[in-house]
């Protein structure tokens, strides 16, 4: 329809002159004029119309935040009218459907519109995009739009917290003495002696040795530094298709919960799954999140301390998905090697079948201690729990969160 006026109002300018209508022709310069001067004042002023978006990067399961839209004419032309409209995930709504709004702006000003979203899921979430429209304050030309790209929001998985968890002695229970002498930790002395030919001189005690007269070895305690890593598995073949969301859903919570307790416990703890992430591309300026974007395998996060890297270990938690992909058996045949003597395997699963059986043994002749934790409904659970025993595998099924009680008393 816009493009129907200025012509009209031509034909009608060379009409007036053709008949020499005076008033006609000004009235028809006059709406000319307004038309330009308007459809220009409109696309001008909302190209200097700014926003930002005041948004976390993390938040935790459950938790309720705040985001701010700040809206800022940059120009000294007044914006006659503004409609805003701030689309967010139904995943995190709390009240709001939308944020739609319609304001002017005068020169230099700035509005601020607040609102809050809940993190009831986890996942990575687009928050926006921002929807910018503005024209003419007559209504005679169509309305110009511009977008303002989404930020993301992570929603790290829910951690129920553990207090005591009954794993075998060489789970992460702390730096456990070792009844090897070769296993020393410099660290732990618990004495001295004379010094004998073949002993290092880098453990020689040069204090004691000045003061008794006589070279003195420090003698320390054999000790082993225990590891934990996780194997989460993420291949949708593996689980049952009417609780494939729910299951692997819990498989997430159980590893969240655990790598928590054992950083917790000041242990170290890796994690290595064969699930998928969406790759985050910037800026996006699409409200779908994970159907528009390319998947990758995470990276593998090797065993480490400390709350900086449980934060790492969440955050890809809070990515990966369930999807086909590869067996378990393949990513602990990778990772395995690279593992510490005595780290212990945490193998959160909803399929336990003979090539997982067949991969944790060869670990197990390796040195590696495994703990089996099928989560979901599992088949033949009393069958899997039987051969478990024989190999000396301990054996934690978490059908439902309610399960995890076992470790939370």
């Amino acid at each position: 329809m816009s493009l129907y006026i200025p012509v009209f109002l031509i034909v009608l300018a060379f009409l007036a002159i053709f008949f020499k209508a005076n008033f006609v022709l000004i009235l028809t310069y006059l709406l000319l004029g307004v038309y330009f001067v308007g459809r220009w004042w409109g696309s001008r002023a909302l190209k200097e119309v700014a926003g930002q978006r005041e948004v976390p990067s993390h938040v935790f399961f459950g938790e309720k935040i705040s985001i701010k839209l700040i809206i800022r004419n940059k120009s000294f032309l007044p914006v006659v009218w503004l409609q805003l409209h701030e689309s967010f995930p139904v995943e995190l709504r709390t009240n709001l459907r939308s944020l739609v709004e319609v304001i002017s702006l005068r020169p230099k000003a700035v509005e601020t519109y607040s609102y809050q979203l809940e993190g009831r899921k986890r996942g990575v979430y687009p928050i926006g995009p921002l929807f910018l429209s503005s024209g003419d304050i007559f209504g005679l030309s169509e309305p110009e739009t511009r977008q303002i790209p989404a930020d993301f929001l992570i929603v790290y998985p829910k951690i129920i917290p553990l207090v005591k968890v009954n794993l075998p002695s060489r789970s992460p229970m702390g730096t456990l003495r070792h009844h090897q002498p070769i296993y020393e930790d410099p660290t732990r002395v618990r004495g001295k002696r004379d010094y004998v030919s073949g002993d290092s001189l880098r453990n020689i005690d040069w204090k004691a040795s000045a003061s008794s007269g006589r070279l003195q070895v420090k003698i320390f305690e054999p000790s082993i530094a225990l590891e934990t890593a996780i194997f989460l598995n993420l291949n949708s073949e593996d689980y049952e298709r009417h609780s494939r969301i729910d299951a692997s859903e819990l498989a997430i919570i159980v590893s969240a919960s655990l790598a928590n307790w054992i950083i917790q416990k000041k242990q170290s703890v890796g994690l290595f799954t064969n699930g998928i992430e969406p790759v985050l591309l910037e800026p996006v300026k699409s409200p779908s999140l994970v159907s528009g974007l390319p998947f990758q395998n995470p990276l593998p996060i090797p065993p480490r301390r400390g709350q900086s890297h449980l934060m790492s270990i969440l955050e890809v938690l809070a990515r990966v998905q369930v999807a086909e992909t590869y067996p378990l058996t393949k990513t602990i045949f990778n990772e395995t090697s690279n593992l510490a003597w005595g780290t212990t395997l945490l193998v959160i699963t909803p399929k336990v079948d003979d090539a997982i059986f067949e991969s944790l043994f060869h670990a197990d002749r390796a040195g590696l201690k495994t703990v089996l934790i099928p989560c979901g409904p599992v088949i033949g659970v009393d069958g899997i729990r039987k051969r478990a025993d024989y190999f000396g595998f301990p054996f934690f099924q978490v059908f439902n969160e309610r399960d995890l009680d076992m470790w939370r008393n």
